[in-house]
């Protein structure tokens, strides 16, 4: 699944657009390196995500190509986050 969809699917982001947007401006990492909106994720990788003063990283444990809201928190476990 692309990282744009998955961050829009889990919801931990709440359109599709948006994502692509954090992504293209370099607030998202896909296994420490700088994503792609394109980029494919996979079960077991860890995203970064950083939004205004807070970084949070997730580990990908579930890919749902739909997902309700209680399926949606299935599919990551935040491993960190931190206050800049």
């Amino acid at each position: 699944m692309r990282l744009d969809k998955f961050l829009k699917v889990s919801r931990l982001i709440k359109r599709r657009t948006i994502a692509k947007e954090r992504v293209d401006k370099g607030n998202v990492t896909l296994n420490g390196k700088p994503a792609k909106a394109s980029s494919n994720v996979n079960i077991g990788d860890v995203l970064t995500v950083h939004l205004k003063s807070i970084n949070s990283t997730y580990r990908i444990d579930n890919i749902f190509e739909f997902a309700t809201e209680e399926k949606a928190k299935s599919m990551y476990m935040e491993i960190e986050s931190k206050n800049d």
